[in-house]
């Protein structure tokens, strides 16, 4: 007569099995980092519900805003500022750029627009290409990462078939009118904001080109 013999698990393997069952889990997989360019404050919080008539979040960006069509700035319009609100910056720039498989350090930069009045609830599409915009009173424009004509807003142009990159608009409102010069970098902006960021809202478009 043969008998079988059921083998024993000690309580060490037992806890290895689970802690490995649960990291195949979907629900533990970690989450795709974000690396645009946010304020970095604490005390901001992502509460300004930011648009666009162009794109929708996460949606593709109509071609006329980009390097195949006019390559001219989208129309944005946004709500829940903060009532302490005094001036308003915005940052566009995608973090996927050469590539998504092979991210450079710091995003390429497409727009930087800071000193937008506090009473503005939206921006016109089209922008011109000024250092000082008589079209929104106060605001200024600085430098994008493109090493020529590089005032004001440049649109998606992504290497082709270097697959889908995202543009991340970033809207911040701050509690004093900057004292930076027209034509500041992003890094310029940055800098000049700290300790002043009241709230911030995100819009992200998407554009690959074939």
């Amino acid at each position: 007569m043969s008998v079988s013999v059921r083998p024993r698990i000690s309580l060490p393997m037992l806890f290895f099995l689970a802690v490995t069952a649960g990291c195949g889990s979907p629900e533990s997989a970690p989450p795709v980092p974000d690396n645009s360019t946010s304020s970095g404050e604490e005390g901001s919080q992502s509460q300004i519900q930011l648009s666009s008539e162009a794109f929708a979040n996460n949606a593709k960006i109509d071609e006329r805003h980009t390097v195949n069509g006019d390559d001219v700035s989208p129309a944005l319009s946004w709500s829940g500022a903060p009532a302490e609100t005094v001036s308003f910056a915005l940052i566009c720039d995608d973090p996927d750029a050469p590539s998504p498989d092979a991210p450079a350090d710091d995003p390429w930069v497409h727009w930087v627009i800071y000193n937008i009045p506090a009473d503005a609830t939206s921006l016109p599409a089209g922008l011109p290409k000024e250092l000082e915009l008589s079209t929104v009173s106060g605001a200024l424009q600085g430098v994008n990462s493109w090493p020529l004509e590089n005032v004001g807003y440049r649109g998606p142009a992504p290497p082709p078939g270097s697959g889908q990159h995202r543009y991340i608009f970033r809207l911040y409102a701050l509690d004093a009118t900057l004292q930076l010069e027209a034509g500041a970098s992003k890094e310029e902006l940055l800098a000049a904001m700290q300790g002043h960021t009241l709230a911030e809202g995100k819009l992200i478009g998407v554009f690959e080109r074939p």
